[in-house]
């Protein structure tokens, strides 16, 4: 019996310390998947569409708020309005579910954005009444703070006969939305019903907290208990005794941004001081350090194209970002990489993180200072095993080398180095698994405490063995075509510490789209397509008139044409009925974003904010399509090929598949 109950405490101890603000020794590597109004390159298809590249490296991808929101345009999530529905700016909810899905298979966690300091409403006080599993939740005026809005939102109640909470709020104030009264028990019931929404529906694995000073940190403690959430991580933007005293508040159920350790980067660059690498900071607390989220750039503190966080932005400099990376990826605490930078650097943060991951440096890891003065500064993270990983930024040519008895470098790039104890007993390649769109040379480089130890390597998947190619220490490779690259060391005769990078390599070449729009449900006598990209292609508002249209299952579309000229291209549709002029909009549909194949859509019958709702029937059309496709030229032959989502073909395609030709459908095999 005794055993009994010591393996139930044992075990109430285990489960209770998953759900605690932030694993302890994880040694996962997280993504911050948007950046501020990057629709396209945020959208859940294209954050899927990645996944292979994610999978090994990262482990978690914050995602943005994903609720929909009241506004009709395209907008962050940053003032919520629905809970249970989430169609957004960045995708449907069932791409939003598979994305969410796949990166799951693949060993990936998906954060939650959750915006629940404040929340828009419909005027002043109504809030939208939802209904999921049978039950309506809906917050009252009485759940707003009664000093909303500086006092605002208590002049208007008393214009309107309108109750609101008799709490004040106990925290920050945020404008043009209604701050949320946590202390309210309807909040709270609503909070937690959407909470484990987001984790037991929608199959979220973490937490992260949008603007957590404007409530009590116990209530994000509640919550995570409420949800058993692994992973939380509030935005507390202050120093790090403030930090600290958050995390405490939440009972140490949620793990927090490192701010100070941004400010000590930026810093050190500013000031051309390396030293203020150690000034405190979350991370370099251990008894903290498990809670820290570091992060080198956010959304917030980005540069933005329209001014508006001109308060608050402090960026990196391009010329240091891959070397704040470097040093960010190297210490413990959990790394949150963002997402330009992982676009711009994204093999060399590759192999940054499988550094990382070699080494077995975890958010709990102890670390030693190396080397510290104005121009360089260098830590010593401890990993598994004894192994060690030596991170040098600044100007690393200033330092002095480290032992070559103790240290081999592995990797080096602009502003920073990494050195690999020699105890690590490993071959290493420096560039990562992953797509590369050309040829590229990659360096072998043997880590061993034995100076005479060699490598050997192939290049089709298989093992080596003492009778593969040979090569020493510092020498590069071609890789000229996609291939699987085992490289491991050669000590008297034994091979060992082998490595595997999986290498494809893809030459992007332009393509063709087509864009088709189906007006039926909303009587638009004319069409124009108004569109914007990151490629290039845009028109002025209200865009351009569309003559060209194809009878398609008896239905008329609307088509334009389209070519991407590049990798991660895609393009934004507005679509509107313009007035006798030409120059303004009678009506138009809401903005439908990240469009890079051929899609038909429908546009409306519904509404919403005054605009017609547009809809993918893209897999309607594709398995519905019965009909030859007649381009109105009115000529009676159309000698032209197209696949069976009505896309017209440059030639005769020699892939495998099923066309249409002629008004009918052909098999070519």
């Amino acid at each position: 019996m005794k055993k009994v109950y010591l393996t139930l405490i044992a075990l109430l101890a285990v489960i209770s310390a998953s759900a605690q603000g932030w694993p302890a020794n994880y040694n996962g590597v997280m993504l911050q998947g948007f950046s501020w109004n990057a629709y396209e390159a945020a959208q859940w298809k294209a954050l899927e569409a990645q996944t292979t590249e994610f999978k090994g490296f990262i482990d978690l991808v914050w995602v943005p708020q994903s609720g929909k929101c009241a506004e009709t345009v395209q907008v962050m999530g940053y003032k919520p309005y629905y809970y249970f529905n989430h169609n957004s700016s960045f995708g449907t909810e069932d791409e939003l579910r598979s994305m969410i899905k796949t990166f799951k298979k693949n060993g990936i966690g998906t954060i939650a954005d959750v915006v629940i300091n404040h929340r828009n409403t419909e005027g002043w006080f109504t809030f939208p009444a939802e209904t999921y599993k049978g039950v309506t939740y809906q917050m009252l005026s009485t759940d707003i703070c009664k000093n909303d809005d500086g006092g605002k939102t208590l002049t208007q109640a008393n214009k309107e006969n309108v109750n609101l909470s008799i709490n004040n709020d106990e925290g920050d104030d945020f404008g043009d939305c209604r701050d949320l009264d946590h202390k309210s028990a309807n909040v709270q019931k609503v909070v937690k019903a959407y909470l484990k929404f987001l984790k037991e529906d929608l199959g979220y694995e973490g937490f992260r907290y949008d603007m957590v000073k404007g409530f009590a940190a116990s209530h994000v403690g509640d919550y995570n208990t409420a949800t058993g959430i692994q992973f939380s991580v509030g935005e507390y933007w202050d120093g790090v005794g403030n930090i600290k005293n958050w995390i405490n508040n939440t009972g140490k159920k949620s793990g927090a941004f490192d701010f100070p350790f941004h400010y000590n980067m930026t810093n050190a660059i500013k000031y051309n001081d390396w030293r203020k690498l150690n000034e405190a900071s979350l991370m370099s607390d251990a008894s903290y350090r498990r809670y820290a989220i570091t992060f080198v750039e956010n959304h917030d503190i980005q540069v933005r194209e329209d001014k508006s966080n001109e308060g608050s932005k402090d960026p990196i400099p391009t010329a240091y970002i891959p070397a704040a990376n470097a040093f960010m990826i190297a210490m413990p605490g959990t790394p949150c990489i963002f997402q330009p930078h992982w676009k711009a650097y994204e093999h060399e943060l590759k192999s940054m993180i499988e550094a990382r991951k070699l080494v077995g440096i975890t958010n709990t890891s102890s670390y030693s200072n190396y080397a510290s003065n104005a121009q360089y500064f260098a830590n010593a993270i401890n990993g598994t095993n004894s192994r060690k990983l030596l991170v040098v930024v600044g100007i690393p040519s200033k330092m002095t080398t480290p032992s070559k008895t103790e240290y081999t470098r592995i990797l080096s790039g602009k502003n920073y180095m990494y050195y690999l104890s020699n105890n690590s007993e490993t071959a290493w390649a420096d560039k990562a698994s992953g797509t590369y769109e050309e040829g590229f040379k990659t360096t072998l480089t043997a880590v061993s405490k034995n100076s005479n130890a060699k490598l050997v390597y192939t290049t089709n998947g298989s093992d080596p063995t003492a009778s593969s190619t040979q090569a020493t220490s510092g020498t590069s490779i071609n890789i000229s075509s996609s291939c699987t690259l085992k490289v491991g060391l050669l000590i008297n005769g034994t091979v060992s510490g082998i490595r595997t990078y999986n290498y494809s390599i893809k030459r992007f070449e332009p393509y063709n789209i087509t864009v088709y729009v189906n007006t039926d449900a909303v009587n638009w006598k004319k069409v124009n397509f108004h569109f914007w990209s990151n490629i290039n292609v845009k028109t002025d508002w209200p865009g351009t008139p569309i003559t060209q249209t194809k009878m398609i299952d008896g239905k008329k579309w609307y088509y334009k044409d389209f070519t991407i000229t590049q990798k991660d291209g895609s393009i934004g549709f507005v679509f509107c009925e313009p007035d006798a002029t030409g120059k303004k909009a009678k009506t138009q549909s809401l903005d439908i974003t990240g469009v890079n194949s051929t899609i038909f859509v429908k546009v409306g019958p519904g509404m919403s904010g005054g605009k017609y709702v547009v809809t993918n029937v893209t897999k309607e059309v594709n398995t519905g399509i019965d009909q030859p496709i007649i381009e109105n030229t009115g000529k009676n032959v159309n000698n032209a090929w197209y696949t069976l989502s009505g896309m017209k073909m440059n030639q005769k395609p020699n892939q495998a598949g099923i066309y249409i030709h002629h008004g009918k459908k052909v098999v070519i095999k």
